[in-house]
C-alpha cells in the first residue's frame, strides 16, 4: 500500500522514485558534474543579466531554487535549468514596455513575469495540455531562433564597442550601432576582442575546460593587476555578497493583461526548447520524459526563480551536455550545483567586482554566433520551400517588428498553412502495381501501376470533416472529369480516413446523389468500425446502399469487374 502511495506521489514528484534507487557511488559523479557545470552556469548567469536587463547578482539569484525546483518536479535525470538568451530576451522585451531597466520597478516586473510563465506551465501541465507547444512548427522555431541570435548579438555589441545601447528593433539598432562607433571605447574594444578569442580558442583546443570561467578570471585579473579599473572601461562593479530575497513578487494588476501576452509566448518558447533539450539528452542517457509532467517542472523551476528575485529560466541542452560529459547520474548534480551557486552568493561575489560588461557581452556573442546557421535556410529551401518562407517570416518579422510580433507572426503563418494543409490534403487515383499484386499505389509515382477501365479508385489521405468536406468533393469530380477515360464507378479508398463528421456524411449524400444522375456509382473499401458507424447513423450508408460497402479495394474491384460481366453478357444476349 505504501509503495503504491509512493508511486502515485511519484508521478507528479519524480525524485520519490529516482532517489529511493540512488547508488551511493554515483555520489562522485554527481559532484563533479554539479562543479563542472557551476564553472559553466556562473558566467553564464551573469551575462545573461545583460540580456534580461537586470543586475549581475539577479542572475545568481535565478539559479538555486529554480535547480532544486527541477531536480524535484522533473523527469529527466540529466537536464539543467537556468538562465537562458531567448526567454532572458523575451522578458527583457515584455517587461520594457513597462518600466526602464536597472529600476525597482524593471526587477520587480520580471519577477512577476517569471511568476505568470510557472503559473501558465503548471497549469499546462495539469491540463495535460503540453500538446500547445507543438503549434510552432521546427522551421518557425528555427527562424525564431536564428533572427533572436542576431537580435541578442546587436543587443551586446555596444558593450564590446563601449558605447551607449539604445532601445528598438534590429534595424534601428543597428542604425545607432553604426552612428556611435566614432565614439568607440579603444580600452572596452580591446577587451571584449581579446575575451572573444579566448572563448574561441579555449572551445577550440581545450574543450573539457570552462571557457567562460577561465575568460571571466583572466579578464578580473588583468583590470586588477594593469589598473584598468581606471580607464574608462565599464565593470560590474560591487555586488552584495548575500542570499537573495525570498517572497511571491508583488502583483501589477494594472500590466496584467499586457504581461500575460509575454508570458504565454515565454511558456510556450521555453516548454517546447527544454523539452526538446530533455528528449534529446534522453537519447544519450536513456530513460523517458513525460512531457506533461515537464511542464509541471518547468512551471516549479521558474517559481522558484520567481520567489527568489529572480528572471524565467529554461532547460538548456549545452549546459546538459557538459553535466553529462563530466559524469552527471542524476538530478543529485543539479542539488550539488545549486549548493554551490548559493556558496558563491555568500562568499565569491566581491571577486566579480573588477569583471568588465564587455567581456560578459563577449560570451553572450560567443553564444550567439556558435547559434546562428544560415546554410539551415538554404537546405530548406531545397527540401521544402514553403516551410522556408515560414522560416524566413518568423526571422524576419522579429528583426522588424520585435521578438514577440516575430514569434507571433510565425505562429499566425504556422496555423494558416496547417488549416491549408488539413483543409486541402493529399489525394490520388489509385492503380495495382502488377497483375498478381494485391497493393494499389499512386499512378503519378507508379506510372507501371495498373488501372481498371471505367473505374476511378481514389484516396483521400486524412481525416474528413467539415474543413475539407468540400475539396473532397471538388477534388474527386476534377479527377473523375480529367479521366482519360469515362468513369462508371468511383472507389474510394477509406482505409486512411479514421473520422467522419456530419457536413462530411451530408457532402457524401450528396455527392453520391450528384453521381447517380450522371451514371456512377460510388463505393468505399476498407471503412473503419467507428467511421462506418457514423455513416450509418447519419444515413450514408443507406443512401449508398450495404452493397458498395466493401472490406478492401480488392473485393470492390473484383466486384466491379463482375458487374462488369454481368452487364456485358446481357448486353449480347440483348
Amino acid at each position: 500500500m505504501l509503495q503504491k502511495s509512493i508511486h502515485a506521489i511519484g508521478r507528479y514528484i519524480p525524485i520519490l522514485q529516482w532517489l529511493s534507487n540512488y547508488r551511493l557511488s554515483w555520489l562522485r559523479q554527481d559532484f563533479m558534474a554539479g562543479l563542472t557545470v557551476w564553472a559553466v552556469m556562473v558566467p553564464t548567469a551573469l551575462a545573461y543579466t545583460g540580456i534580461a536587463g537586470v543586475p549581475a547578482a539577479v542572475g545568481l539569484y535565478t539559479v538555486p531554487l529554480s535547480l532544486l525546483a527541477y531536480a524535484f518536479f522533473g523527469t529527466s535525470g540529466v537536464l539543467i535549468v537556468g538562465p537562458d538568451s531567448a526567454t532572458a530576451l523575451l522578458s527583457a522585451h515584455t517587461v520594457m514596455m513597462f518600466a526602464t531597466p536597472d529600476s525597482s520597478e524593471y526587477l520587480a516586473l520580471t519577477s512577476v513575469l517569471a511568476f505568470l510563465v510557472s503559473l501558465l506551465l503548471i497549469g499546462f501541465g495539469l491540463l495535460r495540455m503540453g500538446w500547445v507547444a507543438n503549434f510552432i512548427s521546427q522551421p518557425v522555431m528555427q527562424g525564431f531562433v536564428q533572427g533572436l541570435a542576431i537580435v541578442t548579438l546587436m543587443t551586446q555589441l555596444p558593450k564590446l564597442f563601449g558605447v551607449k545601447q539604445v532601445d528598438g528593433n534590429f534595424f534601428e539598432r543597428l542604425g545607432a550601432l553604426l552612428s556611435e562607433l566614432p565614439h568607440t571605447h579603444f580600452t572596452t574594444l580591446v577587451m571584449g576582442l581579446a575575451s572573444l578569442l579566448l572563448l574561441f580558442a579555449f572551445s577550440q583546443w581545450f574543450p573539457r575546460l570552462p571557457a567562460a570561467f577561465l575568460t571571466i578570471l583572466i579578464a578580473v585579473l588583468a583590470v586588477s593587476l594593469f589598473g584598468l579599473q581606471h580607464s574608462g572601461i565599464a565593470l560590474v562593479g560591487n555586488i552584495k555578497a548575500g542570499l537573495p530575497p525570498i517572497g511571491l513578487p508583488k502583483m501589477d494588476w494594472q500590466h496584467l493583461s499586457l504581461l500575460l501576452q509575454g508570458a504565454l509566448a515565454i511558456a510556450l518558447l521555453d516548454y517546447t526548447e527544454s523539452l526538446a533539450a530533455a528528449e534529446t539528452a534522453a537519447q544519450r542517457t536513456g530513460g523517458h520524459i513525460d512531457h506533461n509532467q515537464e511542464a509541471i517542472a518547468l512551471g516549479m523551476a521558474n517559481l522558484g526563480s520567481s520567489v527568489s528575485s529572480g528572471f524565467v529560466v529554461a532547460g538548456s541542452l549545452s549546459q546538459s551536455a557538459v553535466s553529462m560529459v563530466a559524469g552527471g547520474k542524476t538530478q543529485m548534480a543539479s542539488i550539488f550545483q545549486a549548493a554551490l551557486v548559493l556558496l558563491t552568493l555568500l562568499f565569491l561575489m566581491p571577486l566579480f567586482s573588477n569583471l568588465p560588461l564587455a567581456v560578459l557581452g563577449a560570451i553572450v556573442v560567443k553564444a550567439m554566433l556558435t547559434m546562428l546557421n544560415p546554410i539551415y535556410f538554404k537546405q530548406l529551401w531545397r527540401i521544402d520551400r514553403t516551410e522556408c518562407c515560414l522560416a524566413l517570416a518568423a526571422c524576419m518579422g522579429e528583426l522588424a517588428f520585435g521578438i514577440l510580433a516575430g514569434i507571433g507572426l510565425g505562429v499566425l503563418l504556422s496555423l494558416i498553412v496547417l488549416i491549408y494543409h488539413t483543409s486541402h490534403p493529399e489525394t490520388a487515383v489509385l492503380g495495382k502495381l502488377s497483375n498478381e499484386s494485391r497493393t494499389y499505389r499512386d499512378i503519378v509515382l507508379h506510372p507501371e501501376a495498373i488501372t481498371v477501365p471505367g473505374l476511378l479508385i481514389y484516396r483521400f489521405d486524412a481525416i474528413l470533416f467539415f474543413a475539407n468536406a468540400s475539396f473532397f468533393a471538388q477534388d474527386l469530380k476534377r479527377r473523375i472529369k480529367n479521366s482519360k477515360q469515362p468513369v462508371q464507378e468511383v472507389l474510394v479508398d477509406a482505409e486512411t480516413i479514421n473520422s467522419v463528421d456530419i457536413t462530411a456524411a451530408q457532402m457524401l449524400v450528396k455527392l453520391h446523389a450528384q453521381l447517380q444522375a450522371q451514371n456512377i456509382s460510388l463505393s468505399l473499401a476498407g471503412v473503419k468500425d467507428p467511421v462506418w458507424d457514423m455513416m450509418r447513423w447519419t444515413g450514408v450508408e443507406k443512401a449508398i446502399g450495404r452493397e458498395h460497402f466493401f472490406e478492401s479495394i480488392s473485393e470492390g474491384v473484383n466486384a466491379f469487374l463482375k458487374q462488369q460481366t454481368i452487364t456485358e453478357k446481357s448486353s449480347e444476349k440483348a
